[in-house]
Formats: structure tokens, sequence, C-alpha cells
């Protein structure tokens, strides 16, 4: 057996959660967590360690400490290719986005980002908007 695994067991509900490595409860330290598995590898558990945590760190799966990735080049990347026009035009036919109220057409273009950016509503001009 791998001597950097280590025994994980997390439990979690609704308004809380466990994280214990080796038997020993490290939820105070933890932010959060990812738990990933690919076919015929060890379990990987990211961890986002609480920022009142020092380099200490005494953790069956590979542990990797890491830092939650910076949004900002994703976004500005998704924002790069969004054709102005066509997000006006699609704002301004978005009656359910406009309510008559100040800064509607802003406020819809920021909507409508935010849907494109989740998937929730793709466009019908694709070439406009990243997929």
């Amino acid at each position: 057996m791998d001597d950097q695994l280590r025994q994980v067991r997390i439990t979690a509900d609704q308004a809380a959660g466990t994280v214990a490595l080796d038997g020993r409860d490290i939820s105070s330290k933890v932010n959060g967590y990812q738990l990933r598995q690919y076919a015929g590898e060890p379990a990987e558990l990211l961890l986002s360690l609480s920022p009142l945590v020092k380099d200490e760190f005494d953790g069956l799966a590979r542990v990797v400490v890491g830092v939650l990735p910076d949004p900002g080049p994703a976004a500005a990347g998704f924002l790069s290719a969004i054709d102005a026009g066509e997000l006006e035009r699609h704002a301004l036919s978005r009656h359910d986005l406009m309510d008559g109220g100040p800064n509607e057409l802003t406020r819809a273009m920021l909507r409508l980002l935010q849907e494109w950016a989740s998937g929730k509503w793709q466009p019908e001009v694709t070439d406009a908007v990243p997929q």
C-alpha cells in the first residue's frame, strides 16, 4: 500500500460535516474539500484550509492541500468572447429581464451574462457566446 495514502472519513449533512484523517478530526482547519476518484486509482481529497491554519498538516486517499483558483482569468476569457451588439440585442428581446426600473438594460445584461455563464440559457446565435 502506498505510504502517501491516509485513512479518510467524511460525514456531511445539510448544515455541517466532519473531515477526519487517520482518525483525527480536522474539520476546524478545513474550509472545504473536493473528493474525486478515477477508475483504478486511489481517491484524491483536495482540502482547502482555513486562513487561520499555518503550514502544519497531519493527515485511504491521496491528500492534496490546495488554494481555490482565481475566477478572474476565466471570467475575463468569457467576457472577451461576448459580442456587445448580440448581448444588447438579446437583453432587449428578453422582456422577462426588463422591468422599467433604473438601469434596467445594465441589470438585464448582467442577468443574461450570468445565465450564459451558468449554461441555464443559450443564445440563438451560438457563435457570439462561448459554449
